[in-house]
């Protein structure tokens, strides 16, 4: 047999050609098909029975191989090669060409009779059936949609909800919105240029277009799918629909449809004018007032049909957003919406929509050129506002609401009405709180009696609760309807000395730096401070050096000479016993030492905001130049209390609209410190309170912790303190209370109260006693916990680690006294600081706190004093172990 396989018998009648001209005739002589491996008897052609047989073959499913007058013309590779079931060389069945026919499908996908990728390409049937489909049923909804939409009705527009502000035990504090001044106009009372500024400003196709823009509904379509911020209506129609659905104002796909569709409705079946008119009646333009009528009234005291150009431009800017527009400021919502901002962006605008409606011939050039500054605007309407400190609380849980609900509420929204608001304020504390200060004014304070030093004293104050975070009480101002700013929050006074305790938490957690390295060094080359070993010098005036020794110069190249309150001098002192006396000059040198970022950093971390922090990397960032709120301050203060955990301060739990809940405070605490740290400051705090500068916040029968603050020229002070369940802060100040007037300063204190200076410890010190007396009263005393042992011994400011000898003073952590640190008369052996006599403490001068505490703060660029008055003993005037003279020279 030969080595290579036999050629399979060819067809006889011709190949390939042959083959397809027979399978094309209907009848007569055909090839007979090879039956695979069986070979035609004695050469003889096996008669074919044509398309019939073939069928009648594939419907029996036999075995047996039936080539087609096509297969059998595949070249001669019929046989095995074209399956088993009559297929073509692909493999797939060819129904009618010798195949078994596949059943028809309603849908053919993926497709019977392709192979590879073309399965799965869909044919341009399927495609259009498809399409066909999808359009129809979105014709079918959007007209069933369209159908159930009704129109809105100013008239029921008018009926605005209240808000209800609840106190923590969900008794109600404050209905507001009973006073909302609506007042729906024909449009023959709108002018004409109202109207046109309005089309300018907001549509200016609005009298042509169908009351929709598709590509702006595209635009916020794909914003809220993304999950990006969301777009109102683009349109005047839309913008009035808006106004119109109040029961709904979030930013959802659903309403977004619905406002599309109500859109539509009112275009097609509305006139222009009637359009036009509701949603200038409709329309929120801020103080409460809602609609064209209403605006005119409250913004420039007389009727909307009065109104010329300049003002109608000037109302159309409210629309805008009233909250950033208004002339009079909004800062009880947003703290950037200041009246100086509010003036320049409105004025801008209002420029702006002038020159708009020039352009669209509304408006002759001759006569814009007239209108050169902005209309007289009326003066915000006192009684408006509610009384008492409830103003202060519903415009604080406000702004927390709008800062912190992620659904898009704006304030705008917040003043359609409708929500039950349910804060954390606490209407015993709050009332303590309020009583503690007017006690502390009524006392000391009278403006008739001073008048240059007693007149525009303002006192703020903040409570907050330390394991959650709650603010329980404020005290915001006199009177919310008389005094507007907010006390309790951001006032612009600098905290002074109770910054301290962040350079602290700094130096302990962060370490200062190895001045033999560069600047920007890792943690391992850092080393930790420990409060009670090693010392920083208490001189007076002392020369600042930056961390590697170098002297510390100013952009003019002028040096640094910090000064203590009272001109105090001290030896070498441990940060605690600095701490306890307020001392400046070991402060501001450990704080270069650590390096400004970090102890800026540590503050933030403790609760501070960072736009409160003042953002000059100089000497003085460590004793308080900073301007942080009453809130942020007890907040801060309540990480140490917490061991280290920071919580954010909030004033509203929880949100209702028409009974469902779709806001609610979450609690999330982050990691500030770790407790060694926290523990230790509030150790050193404990006895700022016992033994230094804040014994007159002392509160029988409870532990507190605490520091004294008074600010660069007096113009300051405060005491922060906590237990381990409450931190409050207390600061005071003067500061007119027109806010009207430009270039507003901070006053100066001396003498205020008939006292030569006034410090943390005086009037701060005693509201915040009176306060947290009542607050605690019959609540079971707490003890903070015990630090574990820190750091290491540091020396810096020229100090020098001594020897060891028996003479000097132990620490407090090897002392067995029962008293948290050494007496200032046992510590005076020592190298940290003169002993202070009784004399010194009780001057005839000053009454405050005669317990044998020494003059020591702080005078210079905020920062605090410890005794009675800051006025020195000749012993303190002239220290023969330091040979400073005493006196300021020019660096207060």
């Amino acid at each position: 047999m030969s080595e290579h396989r036999r050629k399979p018998p060819q067809p006889q009648s011709g190949g390939r050609a042959a083959a397809r001209r027979a399978a094309q005739q209907p009848s007569g002589r055909r090839a007979a098909p090879s039956h695979g491996s069986e070979p035609a008897a004695h050469g003889e052609e096996r008669p074919y029975g044509g398309r019939a047989e073939a069928r009648r073959a594939a419907q029996r499913g036999g075995r047996r191989r039936m080539d087609s007058a096509a297969g059998t013309a595949d070249g001669g590779r019929g046989g095995r090669g074209g399956g088993r079931r009559g297929t073509g060389a692909g493999g797939h069945q060819e129904p009618g060409r010798g195949g078994r026919p596949g059943k028809k499908r309603l849908i053919d996908y993926p497709r019977q009779h392709k192979d590879g990728w073309r399965r799965w390409v869909p044919s341009w049937k399927l495609v259009s059936g498809l399409a066909l489909a999808f359009l129809g049923t979105l014709m079918g909804a959007a007209t069933l949609a369209y159908a159930m939409v009704g129109i809105p009705d100013p008239d029921k527009m008018a009926k605005a909800e209240n808000n209800v502000y609840y106190w923590d035990d969900g008794t109600p504090m404050a209905a507001t919105g009973g006073e909302v001044n609506r007042q729906n106009v024909d449009i023959s009372e709108i002018p004409k240029h109202m109207q046109k500024a309005v089309i300018s400003a907001e549509n200016k196709t609005f009298e042509t277009d169908s009351g929709i823009d598709p590509k702006g509904i595209s635009r916020a379509l794909v914003n809220m799918a993304k999950g990006e911020q969301t777009q109102g209506g683009s349109t005047i129609t839309q913008q009035y629909v808006k106004n119109a659905v109040l029961a709904d104002q979030s930013q959802t796909l659903s309403r977004k449809v619905k406002e599309l569709f109500i859109s539509i409705k009112v275009g097609a079946n509305e006139e222009k004018s009637e359009i036009m008119a509701g949603y200038l009646n409709t329309s929120y333009y801020g103080r409460g007032a809602y609609g064209i009528q209403a605006a005119a009234r409250t913004y420039l005291g007389k009727d909307a049909n009065k109104i010329d150009e300049s003002e109608a431009a000037f109302l159309t800017t409210l629309l805008k957003g009233a909250t950033y527009y208004d002339p009079a400021g909004s800062v009880d919502i947003d703290a950037a919406a200041t009246p100086e901002a509010n003036l320049k962006r409105v004025t801008k605008r209002w420029a702006w929509v002038l020159d708009e409606m020039v352009k669209d011939g509304h408006l002759t050039k001759e006569k814009r050129a007239t209108f050169t500054a902005l209309p007289e605007i009326q003066p915000v309407t006192k009684g408006a506002k509610l009384g008492g400190q409830i103003g202060y609380l519903v415009d604080l849980a406000k702004a927390n609401f709008v800062s912190n609900n992620k659904r898009g509420i704006t304030a705008d929204d917040l003043a359609l009405g409708g929500y039950e608001i349910h804060t954390t304020f606490n209407k015993k504390k709050i009332q303590q709180l309020e009583a503690a200060v007017k006690k502390a004014y009524n006392k000391n304070i009278d403006p008739k009696k001073r008048p240059k030093t007693d007149t525009h004293v303002q006192f703020g104050g903040a409570s907050v609760d330390v394991e959650t975070g709650k603010i329980v009480a404020i005290y915001g101002g006199a009177d919310a309807t008389k005094h507007f700013t907010n006390n309790a929050n951001n006032t612009g006074a600098q905290v002074g000395s109770t910054f301290k305790p962040y350079v602290l938490a700094a130096a302990m957690r962060d370490g200062v730096r190895d001045p033999s390295k560069p600047a920007n060094q890792p943690d391992s080359d850092r080393t930790r401070v420990d409060p009670d070993k090693g010392g920083y010098s208490g001189k007076n005036k002392l020369v600042i050096k930056n961390y590697d020794g170098s002297t510390w110069r100013n952009e003019k190249g002028e040096e640094w000479r910090q000064v203590n309150d009272g001109d105090q001098p001290y030896g070498e002192m441990t940060m605690r016993e600095a701490m306890i006396e307020s001392a400046n000059s070991p402060f501001v040198q450990i704080g270069m030492d650590i390096g400004i970022p970090k102890v800026r950093e540590a503050a933030i971390d403790s609760g501070l905001l960072e736009e409160s922090l003042n953002k000059a990397n100089v000497p003085s960032f460590s004793i308080g130049i900073s301007t942080p709120s009453a809130i942020r301050m007890a907040s801060s203060y309540a990480t140490f209390a917490a061991q280290g955990e920071q919580r954010e301060p909030y004033s509203v739990q929880s949100v209702k609209k028409k009974g469902r809940v779709i806001y609610e405070h979450k609690e999330e605490p982050e990691r500030a410190f770790d407790p060694a740290v926290a523990n230790n400051v509030t150790d050193v705090l404990k006895d700022v309170v016992t033994e230094g500068t804040g014994k007159n916040a002392a509160v029988k029968g409870h532990e507190i912790a605490g520091k004294t603050g008074t600010t660069d020229g007096n113009k300051s002070a405060w005491f922060v303190g906590y237990t381990p369940k409450l931190a409050t802060a207390i600061d005071m100040y003067r500061l007119d209370d027109d806010e009207t007037k430009k270039n507003r300063a901070f006053l100066e204190m001396f003498g205020t109260g008939g006292q030569d200076k006034i410090h943390g410890s005086s009037f701060p010190s005693d509201i915040f006693a009176d306060y947290m007396g009542d607050a605690l009263k019959g609540q079971k005393s707490l003890k903070f916990p015990k630090p574990e042992p820190i750091g290491e011994a540091v020396w810096g400011g020229g100090a020098s680690s001594p020897p060891p000898s028996p003479s000097t003073t132990p620490s407090k952590k090897e002392s067995e006294k029962p008293s948290n640190t050494p007496s200032k008369e046992t510590s005076s052996s020592g190298p940290s600081k003169p002993a202070t006599s009784a004399s010194q403490s009780c001057d005839p001068w000053d009454n405050w706190n005669c317990n044998g505490n020494g003059n020591n703060g702080n005078d210079n660029n905020g920062n605090d004093n410890g005794g009675p008055g800051g006025k020195p003993s000749g012993s303190q005037s002239s220290s023969a172990s330091t040979g400073i003279i005493a006196g300021r020279e020019g660096w207060e």
